[in-house]
């Protein structure tokens, strides 16, 4: 089992920046498959970011070259460093492990893009 905590969020102008963080309750040296989803109000939850097999990387188009995913596995961490941030951007964002058969999500992160 892992639990999933996330922290990062808040409140950004356009064209700002932010780092979410999304601390594992156990080692995530095995676990090949995690990633950043959001969900607007209304709208459906969709991928963000995702670090698949432990190396490659898939983004969603609407942040490519904005959005970076990475991990540290000696702090048991995914990170997501969201950049030229945009109002539509705005959404609760959560974490999510795929171990095995089973998947894990957060308790999701604010994010909201205002000026």
């Amino acid at each position: 089992q892992v639990q999933l905590v996330e922290s990062g969020g808040g409140l950004v102008q356009p064209g700002g920046s932010l780092r979410l963080s999304c601390g594992a309750s156990r080692s995530i040296f095995s676990i090949a498959d995690m990633g950043w989803y959001r969900q607007a109000p209304g709208k459906r939850r969709e991928l963000v970011a995702r670090i698949v097999s432990g190396t490659r990387v898939n983004y969603a188009d609407s942040v490519k070259g904005r959005f970076t995913i990475y991990r540290d596995s000696a702090k048991n961490t995914v990170y997501l460093q969201m950049n030229s941030l945009k109002p539509e951007d705005t959404a609760v964002y959560y974490c999510n492990a795929n171990v095995g058969a089973l998947e894990y999500w957060g308790q999701g992160t604010q994010v909201t893009v205002s000026s």
